[in-house]
């Protein structure tokens, strides 16, 4: 298939709510999975939503099942389609982690997020799925969700002296372009 530009902030795309998926096992809905999991591995990204390829759908899709070299230090998850997907918050506690994303390239910040999560939705075939997360998976739908709704990390930061350039931030890890 094909890998898909990965729409950048400031593009007004990446700020609508997206339209809820109706139709499962379409040839335009596997076509389209198959875009986003070549985009998503080519970025190295943990998670991709539809919107970020200028698809105005409720698809997210995260996970590899291997380490990513982004995010060296997280437990692998496991490769996910998520369709319509809602999250339940479990419990009070929150986690602030750095966070980045495809569509700001180059940046990360912490972002505040729900420790505990439980999340449902469908698969591609419209199976449901009914999880609960924790730690960096709950964290990478949290992100990826927020993508559904046309929200981008950077509207989530609490303290901006925790917000930079990756080389500035953490110049001994794997370069990464600040473009």
């Amino acid at each position: 298939m094909t890998v898909r530009q990965i729409l950048k902030m400031g593009d007004e795309r990446l700020l609508r709510k997206a339209q809820a998926i109706t139709a499962f096992n379409t040839p335009e809905l596997l076509a389209g999975i198959v875009d986003m999991k070549e985009t998503m591995v080519a970025a190295n990204g943990a998670g991709l939503a539809a919107p970020q390829i200028g698809w105005d759908v409720q698809l997210v899709i995260f996970g590899t099942g291997q380490i990513i070299p982004r995010y060296p230090d997280a437990a692998p998850i496991p490769p996910t389609v998520l369709i319509n997907p809602s999250i339940t918050v479990l419990g009070d506690e929150m986690q602030n982690d750095w966070e980045g994303c495809l569509s700001v390239p180059g940046l990360r910040a912490v972002v505040p997020r729900a420790m505990k999560i439980r999340y449902t939705g469908f698969d591609e075939f419209g199976n449901a799925i009914d999880r609960v997360a924790d730690g960096f998976h709950a964290k990478v739908v949290q992100h990826e969700c927020d993508h559904l709704l046309g929200i981008l990390y950077p509207m989530r930061v609490t303290d901006f002296s925790k917000f930079g350039y990756n080389s500035v931030l953490f110049p001994n890890l794997a370069p990464e372009s600040d473009d």
